[in-house]
């Protein structure tokens, strides 16, 4: 082969590379946990419009793409007529290949409904707590599901999903978190929380949840409407005493499948 064909074929080569797509590779050690917070909206996509239908693979497919070791999930439906009467968690459980539990809240339409966690470590000890709120017959009772997760290097941490009142923070949601923070005030394992507060910035739900816990946000994106957001009421925090380090935190874009957008933090759990 003479010498310029040679120079030919090594400038096909450069270009190929150069024009070839970057793929995106998640760097993963044992002290680094990505965490993924999201109100899936019981999988029903209100971008779409239609109340009967449900798309588990849409929530299957945003999850997937940001490679979480930990989620939390909330609006979760397990065996509900408006849901087909599938058992959501487990099904999202199954085809991301995670270990979950599932936290009841309320009865609902033939099935269950409440909060979830997804995680790609061993889980043990679930516990489901009640939030109080007033004797309002309208007020949807609230839960925190709380379970141990044991690490690659056999250090356990405890990871929370949540979902505060919707509509009162006076008479619920600040009730509610006080309890939390009671609930939580003397975990000896570092102690992640993550979930839907419908909290905005200035509440006094966000005041006194700052008291005990460090949110991976200062200057949060906002988190819903999905179109337009204006709002940031979905977080990820850990308690305040806990060795955590924030990597990243950012909003997810994805406004098809929920009408929340999903919240990512990286954490790195130092010695």
């Amino acid at each position: 082969m003479s010498g310029k064909s040679m120079y030919y074929l090594l400038l096909l080569a450069l270009s190929i590379v150069a024009c070839s797509p970057k793929i995106m590779a998640v760097k993963r050690d044992d002290n680094t946990i990505r965490v993924l917070s999201y109100n899936i909206h019981h999988a029903n996509p209100p971008s779409k419009a239609k109340e009967g239908l449900i798309d588990i693979d849409a929530i299957v497919k945003v999850i997937e793409r940001q490679s979480p070791e930990l989620v939390a999930l909330q609006e979760v439906d397990v065996n509900t007529k408006r849901s087909g009467n599938i058992n959501e968690a487990v099904v999202l459980a199954s085809r991301l290949k995670m270990n979950f539990y599932f936290f009841k809240a309320i009865d609902h339409d033939g099935g269950d409904y409440g909060v979830a966690i997804l995680s790609r470590y061993p889980l043990s000890d679930p516990q489901t707590y009640k939030l109080p709120s007033n004797k309002d017959p309208k007020a949807e009772p609230r839960v925190i599901g709380v379970a141990a997760a044991t690490l690659a290097d056999g250090r356990k941490i405890r990871f929370a999903s949540t979902h505060l009142d919707a509509q009162r923070e006076e008479e619920n949601r600040i009730m509610q978190i006080q309890e939390i923070n009671r609930l939580t005030k003397d975990e000896t394992l570092p102690f992640i929380i993550a979930g839907d507060l419908n909290a905005g910035a200035g509440s006094e739900t966000l005041k006194i949840f700052d008291q005990q816990f460090s949110r991976t946000c200062s200057d949060c994106g906002f988190t819903i409407p999905v179109i337009n957001p204006k709002h940031t009421i979905d977080y990820i925090a850990f308690k305040k005493d806990n060795n955590f380090s924030v990597i990243e935190h950012q909003v997810i874009n994805e406004t098809y499948a929920s009408d929340h957008l999903p919240v990512l933090a990286v954490l790195q759990l130092n010695h």
